[in-house]
């Protein structure tokens, strides 16, 4: 009896070793992933997608695998699992069509890494959702918004949607300038001070082709887009060097637009609205 008993404990204390084992080994591996992907992006300036999804592949193989010798490590637990998997038949068919869902999330988000329709630090538009992609795992992409909220989208839904990448191929990005004039203003003004302010930034780049600065094509374009209701409505190509740089450089040029315009006299619209009472008393 007392044999039985320490035979039970001995068994009890190698489950709890093996489960003590594979968590510790799981955290090596999540520490020299941490430290490879650091390294990478820092020093090296690699693309650190395909490194992070396989952490996880290879975090979540160390937990199923030292679970599954944990349970073969106890005679106790590996009958019962025996008959579990002998007697269950139905309940397995259940798993599996449970699990079906699961499975394709991580074989869509080996599909991501491998096709590459989007990178870890890409910024990507889906849906009404906007951010950077932050995290490729087995089962969901996690996306960091301008917010710093995180939004989480099942692989299988993130690789059926049409999404647009700032970054994807390069990053350029041509930013356009929309602004109305009124038709009293002075439209080759307007152009000229549209003009001078986006070469005065200093996130412009330069996007033309050695044929086009031979031609003498200007680095920032202007052009009348439509003739409006109330306004002219005039347009700007601005090239900068990322998604980022675009945005500031598109509210920049705004502000500094308008306060040209507002020295130069050039007046931009607003909508009126002109008020017809009938009947009224005499």
């Amino acid at each position: 009896m007392e044999q039985e008993v320490i035979t039970g404990v001995s068994y009890i204390g190698v489950f709890i070793g093996v489960i003590i084992g594979t968590l510790i080994v799981g955290a090596i591996v999540k520490r020299f992933f941490k430290r490879l992907i650091k390294r990478s992006t820092d020093e090296m300036k690699n693309d650190p997608t395909n490194y992070l999804f396989l952490q996880h592949l290879l975090v979540g193989l160390v937990y199923l695998t030292g679970g599954a010798i944990a349970v073969y490590m106890v005679p106790s637990l590996r009958g019962v699992a025996t008959s579990l998997l002998a007697g269950a038949g139905i309940f397995a068919v259940a798993i599996g069509f449970a699990s079906q869902h699961a499975l394709s999330n991580v074989i869509s988000g080996m599909f991501i890494v491998i096709f590459k329709p989007f990178r870890i630090n890409d910024r990507i538009n889906i849906r009404e959702f906007s951010g950077v992609i932050e995290d490729i795992t087995l089962r969901h992409t996690v996306i960091r918004n301008f917010e710093n909220r995180r939004i989480i989208i099942p692989n299988t839904v993130i690789s059926d949607e049409i999404l647009i990448n700032a970054d994807f191929a390069e990053g350029k990005i041509c930013k356009w300038i929309n602004v109305g004039i009124s038709y009293d203003s002075n439209i080759d003004l307007a152009k000229q001070i549209m003009y001078e302010e986006a070469m005065a930034h200093p996130l412009l780049i330069d996007n033309r082709s050695p044929e086009q600065i031979e031609r003498g094509e200007p680095q920032v374009t202007v052009r009348v887009l439509e003739l409006g209701d109330s306004s002219v409505n005039l347009r700007a190509w601005a090239w900068a060097g990322s998604q980022q740089d675009s945005f500031v450089l598109g509210c920049d040029l705004y502000e500094s637009i308008k306060k040209r315009f507002d020295r130069e006299g050039i007046e931009i619209p607003f909508p009126h609205r002109t008020l017809v009472f009938k009947n009224q008393p005499q």
